[in-house]
């Protein structure tokens, strides 16, 4: 029986972790990986005391922080449900059950997808949603990225480096990303840019050769080798079904002091209802969750 588990280590969950320790609670960090969507974030410079950091290296940082306070994470596992009775919180995942007094779900978010014939199929052979990470497979390849937001214009700038040409598919008829970023992509004459267009199928055998897309009504054919999809997020909060509230889009609902709508059970971050989704903003809604699981179990 664990006074806290932790569900993620991005940064809430690591933070979380770190004021659990320092209040010597006996706990456990359950997660995925270290670092959540830090992992895929190119240049970070609005972290305080940082004027830039790439996420790789933050993370680096937040794992040594672990390392140091002993934080135990077991790393490569997922919570697959949960249950409540009494005061009893019950943690499920794929290699075991866990039994806890308080809970912080700090889980994070999922890349939305588009839902297309071939997408499933083709994930890991030319389907990507990371361009960090996937980026400098294409090199010298023609690609093709799907969204019109920040994540989006992202994999573009990077990608502007290494393929040869970029195809943009955006369902509406502007960008939404940050001006500063529109500007350069537009500069660049490797970028082709499809407003009000659809993506159809993702096509291939073993791997991507091609997509149809529809743009105003008419299907165009592009022949690409990687397809970047970043077109959203969603809350990493589906297994825990009904057990606490929840928006329309999925993210938990939380007071100001990190609470949902159950005794005992915190969210915090991007997973969480809180709307500013940001790395400094996850890592102090961490240490608040962990705050309030430990004001928590003092009052009980």
């Amino acid at each position: 029986m664990f006074d806290l588990i932790i569900l993620g280590a991005g940064p809430a969950g690591i933070t979380a972790g770190i004021y659990a320790e320092r209040k010597k609670m006996n706990f456990l960090v359950i997660t995925g990986d270290v670092g959540g969507q830090t992992n895929w974030t190119r240049n970070i410079e609005n972290y305080t005391g940082f004027h830039i950091i790439s996420g790789g290296d933050l993370v680096k940082r937040f794992r040594e922080h672990l390392v140091k306070y002993n934080v135990e994470v077991k790393e490569g596992e997922l919570a697959t449900g949960l249950k409540k009775e009494g005061d009893v919180i019950t943690v499920i995942t794929g290699k075991g059950r866990y039994e806890t007094k308080t809970l912080i779900i700090a889980t994070g978010m999922a890349h939305k997808k588009l839902g297309v014939p071939g997408e499933d199929r083709l994930i890991g052979k030319g389907v990507a949603y990371c361009a960090t990470c996937d980026a400098p497979v294409y090199s010298g390849v023609d690609v093709a990225v799907v969204g019109g937001g920040n994540s989006a214009l992202d994999a573009v700038l990077q990608l502007v480096n290494i393929a040869r040409q970029i195809y943009l598919i955006d369902v509406d008829p502007a960008l939404r990303a940050d001006p500063v970023m529109v500007k350069k992509a537009k500069e660049s004459d490797k970028v082709t840019i499809f407003h009000n267009a659809v993506v159809k199928e993702i096509r291939g055998e073993k791997f991507v050769n091609g997509m149809q897309i529809e743009q105003n009504g008419r299907l165009r054919e592009l022949n690409v080798e990687g397809i970047f999809i970043e077109v959203g997020w969603k809350p990493a909060a589906d297994f825990v079904g009904e057990l606490v509230a929840r928006g329309r889009h999925g993210e938990i609902f939380v007071n100001c002091g990190s609470e949902t709508d159950v005794p005992g059970i915190f969210a915090a971050g991007d997973v969480s209802s809180v709307p500013a989704k940001q790395i400094i903003v996850a890592a102090g809604e961490g240490a608040k969750a962990a705050l309030a699981a430990y004001n928590y179990l003092e009052r009980k």
